[in-house]
């Protein structure tokens, strides 16, 4: 995956997890490689559109404008491509991982699953 995270962290409340955020861009024919994340995810397109292939296979497409959620563990692996010809940006949201956790963990793709061509890195 090429491009570029930030990321920008709000304290918890007393008693209550804090928030992380990051924007996450995917270049044009860039792919994040199959992974899974420690947490659940919100995640907003804010331009270009991102094709996820989920765990069993299932394909889904978000366009600028719309958002989705991904389940925490390695049950919920997933890979996010950018087929189109401008760049994906991604805001995402979830619970503050504790310092230097990854935010994403690399994983193989399902069994029978088509190969990815490209070689990017998780997010």
């Amino acid at each position: 995956m090429s491009g570029r995270q930030a990321t920008a962290r709000r304290p918890g409340a007393a008693g209550h997890a804090g928030l992380e955020g990051r924007e996450i861009v995917i270049a044009p024919g860039g792919c994040t490689g199959w992974h899974y994340h420690r947490v659940q995810l919100i995640a907003v397109v804010r331009s270009g559109t991102l094709t996820r292939i989920l765990h069993d296979e299932s394909v889904e497409v978000h366009r600028a404008g719309t958002s989705f959620t991904e389940p925490p563990g390695a049950r919920h692996i997933h890979l996010g491509r950018n087929l189109g010809s401008e760049p994906v940006v991604l805001y995402v949201t979830c619970e503050e991982l504790p310092e230097g956790a990854a935010f994403s963990i690399p994983a193989q793709g399902p069994p029978g699953a088509t190969t990815c061509a490209c070689s990017g890195p998780a997010l």
